[in-house]
């Protein structure tokens, strides 16, 4: 199963990004996926869930309002819209499958993780 996250960069403070997930080796269609970040100096932290269907959304309260977790089971790809962007949402940002159907903010549900995309928010 590899995961192939693409679409960070650098923003302004304010603005908008999308990140994208694809998986491959793996039909995502049965299990709920997650975006974690990573921040230099800081332990991995969850971001959002998605159940399989995507009906079920969770949000960590940082990023509440602000980002939007969605997918495309056709095209075994989920997505990560970012708006009003903040400096500390600069990470490593971190795609990964679950073990299960539902939502979790669990690191120890993930089974396989992508290699993260970078975004960088200039202040």
């Amino acid at each position: 199963v590899q995961l192939q996250a693409s679409g960070g960069g650098l923003v302004q403070a304010g603005g908008s990004l999308r990140v994208s997930c694809l998986a491959s080796g793996r039909t995502i269609s049965r299990y709920g996926m997650g975006w974690f970040r990573q921040a230099p100096g800081k332990e991995r932290e969850f971001v959002a869930a998605i159940g399989w269907s995507g009906s079920t959304t969770y949000y960590a309260d940082s990023v509440k309002g602000r980002f939007t977790i969605s997918r495309d089971n056709a095209k075994n790809t989920v997505y990560l819209q970012m708006n009003s962007l903040k400096a500390e949402d600069t990470a490593v940002y971190y795609c990964a499958t679950s073990r299960i159907a539902g939502v979790s903010s669990r690191t120890n549900d993930y089974d396989y993780w992508g290699q993260g995309t970078q975004v960088t928010v200039s202040s």
